[in-house]
């Protein structure tokens, strides 16, 4: 029962990152809401799972991995994946106006 509650906490800090990100990042308009709490919460679970899995959460000196780790991936995937994502969408975006707009002129 002690790894579920681990695994709770994981995933209520993917969300929170997920969501101080969307909130803080320029383009978030070019993208959903769900994508940075997502993309944090599924790399957080998985690497959780594959942390537990290998028995690092019952091991004497390695039970902070299965916390801390997750939570760390969760923040990165919460941040490198919109990055990605927005940037791409905005010019991709942009790219598809100005393509509308010389039509429409032409």
């Amino acid at each position: 029962m002690e790894t579920v509650w681990s695994l709770v906490i994981v995933v209520i800090v993917g969300v929170a990152a997920g969501l101080v990100v969307w909130a803080v990042d320029k383009r978030h308009s070019a993208y959903g809401i769900m994508l940075p709490i997502a993309s944090a919460v599924a790399s957080a679970c998985i690497l959780w799972i594959i942390l537990v899995w290998a028995g690092t959460g019952y091991l004497t000196g390695l039970t902070w991995m299965p916390w801390v780790l997750p939570m760390a991936a969760a923040v990165a995937a919460a941040a490198a994946v919109p990055a990605l994502v927005g940037r791409r969408r905005v010019k991709h975006d942009s790219e598809a106006l100005t393509q509308l707009l010389r039509s429409f002129r032409a």
